[in-house]
């Protein structure tokens, strides 16, 4: 069923009716709302492009390009009510256009789109198959209860050094430590220090103390942790890094153990992060040896467009 309703540009002003309709959609998939106001509203003033669709005196479907790159390469974000397919079809439409508009003006042959849905998405999946889109790869989200009690904090290996992302000079080697340790991992796109900056930490909204670097005896920096604390239900764990050559001395362990410990300090119960099941550096292996569970499953939908 869908209303009719209307569909425009989505602005600033729009950050609460689009959180709303997150949290609803969050409520239908994984069973309770997960989505803050802060997270929306960086993703409005990032985004390459947003639309947001109304009808019943609320938002029922919102559309955004995430990103795009010179590759072709474009991630964009859909959610829509149940009741409301029509509206998210409008909304399917423009992404799709946009995203084809932003390849070939990038000069790629082809448009490479990613959308990540829910395993159980509000989305009718029919939409997407007989556009022609298909499942490329599913990732998990895992959380782990912590506390105080049970998460102290860890002896750091031995010839190994922790501190705090605490500079700019840090945060440059933060970010060439994301790019080195993640450079083939699924759906990586290499980007500069700025570009990276304003995705991490948009509007300057990001506590560098919840990044960490770790350096290694005869190495040097070798392993990066970024967490963030301003999700509704959990600590966030965003990216665990270690470089290939740092492999092996306990690094990622220590780490995730880490983060536990500040996390249940901060007054948190529970942490998370989203993984690659077929992750090839062993990364889902060593967070469920760590106790981490399935939140919920996420399949990576993958569309091409010829431009």
């Amino acid at each position: 069923m869908d209303d009719g309703g209307w569909t425009r540009d989505a602005k600033g002003e729009d950050a609460p009716a689009v959180c709303a309709l997150l949290n609803a959609v969050d409520e239908i998939e994984i069973g309770a709302p997960e989505t803050t106001l802060k997270e929306v509203e960086e993703d409005l003033a990032t985004a390459r492009a947003a639309w947001v669709a109304f009808g019943a005196g609320r938002a029922v479907a919102y559309a955004a390009v995430r990103d795009a790159g010179p590759d072709g390469a474009v991630e964009i974000d859909h959610y829509v009510l149940p009741d409301h397919q029509e509206a998210g079809l409008r909304l399917l439409d423009l992404v799709e256009a946009r995203s084809r508009e932003l390849a070939a003006g990038a000069g790629a042959r082809e448009a490479v789109v990613h959308l990540y849905l829910n395993v159980a998405p509000t989305l009718d999946l029919a939409l997407l198959t007989v556009r022609g889109w298909r499942t490329v790869r599913r990732h998990h989200v895992l959380t782990r209860p912590v506390s105080p009690d049970t998460d102290p904090v860890p002896d750091l290996p031995a010839g190994v050094r922790l501190r705090p992302c605490a500079d700019e000079a840090d945060r440059r080697t933060a970010h060439r430590l994301h790019q080195e340790t993640f450079a083939h991992h699924f759906d990586f796109r290499p980007q500069g220090y700025e570009e990276w900056l304003g995705r991490v930490a948009p509007n300057s909204g990001m506590d560098w103390s919840l990044v960490w670097i770790a350096a290694v005896d005869g190495i040097g920096d070798a392993a990066v942790l970024i967490t963030r604390d301003d999700r509704e239900g959990m600590g966030w764990i965003r990216t665990l890094g270690v470089l290939d050559r740092a492999r092996g001395r306990g690094l990622g362990s220590h780490l995730l153990r880490h983060a536990f410990a500040v996390y249940a300090r901060r007054g948190r119960d529970t942490v998370g992060l989203g993984v690659d099941t077929e992750n090839v550096t062993g990364a889902l292996r060593l967070y469920e040896s760590h106790g981490m569970g399935l939140h919920y499953a996420v399949d990576t939908w993958e569309l091409r467009l010829g431009v």
